[in-house]
């Protein structure tokens, strides 16, 4: 029941967003006239990935998002050391396949792409076979070379750790993860079934 709240609520505030906004200034557009939507989560979380495929996936189904420019940011509740460590709240296991994701990401540019692959990969964390990730390349008729390469290397690390500069960087600070903005607002705390989206 939360799920289909959660995804109605999305679904409506995005409309709002896109199709219904008072005024010409309500809404920000990305430089392809797109409205600029951006999801914070981590890999393992289990709000993150019933979130993103309960809800996310059926707005990518539905179209509704050819009218976003989507970003995802796998990062979540990490933590940099300062030595440049990263350790994350579901240990090793997330803070690897967060760098995968970040590789994904980073190697298939185009959301369709890299979601349907990062998609896969949270579908097997809520079957608890999220050790069974590398199946997501042949899944998705996708050649692994790129993010095998980029995740156990130093790109990958570097690419973590821009996730969270980026996540630290936000105004107000996230408080739950999946996180949604919307034109630089908070819109939607997925945790907090009470809470609506802001849309002013």
């Amino acid at each position: 029941m939360a799920a289909r709240l959660h995804h109605f609520l999305l679904l409506a505030a995005l409309l709002l967003l896109i199709g219904g906004a008072s005024s010409a200034g309500d809404v920000v557009a990305a430089g392809n006239g797109k409205v600029r939507m951006e999801l914070y989560y981590e890999s393992l979380c289990p709000d993150s990935f019933e979130f993103m495929v309960d809800s996310l996936a059926r707005v990518f189904k539905d179209g509704l998002l050819d009218a976003a420019d989507l970003t995802l940011v796998p990062y979540g509740n990490a933590k940099v050391d300062a030595h440049g460590a990263i350790t994350c709240q579901r240990g090793p296991d997330e803070c690897l396949l967060n760098t995968v994701e970040a590789c994904a990401i980073d190697a298939w540019p185009d959301v369709n792409v890299h979601f349907g692959f990062i998609n896969c990969m949270e579908e097997l964390a809520m079957e608890y076979k999220h050790q069974e990730w590398q199946s997501c390349f042949q899944k998705q008729g996708l050649h692994p070379k790129p993010v095998m390469e980029c995740y156990k290397s130093e790109h990958g690390h570097k690419l973590s750790l821009r996730y969270g500069r980026q996540t630290d960087a936000l105004l107000p600070r996230h408080t739950s993860v999946p996180w949604v903005v919307v034109d630089g607002k908070p819109l939607y705390d997925v945790r907090n079934s009470h809470s609506s989206p802001v849309l002013s």
